[in-house]
């Protein structure tokens, strides 16, 4: 499996749950009554995003990027 950097260079706006997570007693699955939580809106810019949370009153938080750790190894390790 490739893990390539397409489409991570945009900027995601998240709802944060106001109601707890249940799980479901006869399938397992885990829920909420939330329905804010299944969104979330993209922006090409931080400044768009940011934007959009003010004009609408949207409390939002900018949470730190973090590096990719680039392993290096040859091929032929795939066959051991």
């Amino acid at each position: 499996m490739t893990s390539g950097k397409r489409n991570t260079h945009k900027w995601v706006l998240e709802f944060v749950s106001t109601t707890p997570q249940v799980i479901d007693p006869l399938m397992g699955w885990t829920g909420t009554k939330d329905t804010k939580k299944q969104i979330k809106l993209r922006f090409p810019t931080k400044e768009e995003a940011l934007a959009y949370a003010k004009k609408y009153g949207i409390a939002a938080e900018i949470l730190p990027e973090h590096s990719r750790m680039r392993i290096i190894k040859p091929y032929a390790d795939n066959f051991k």
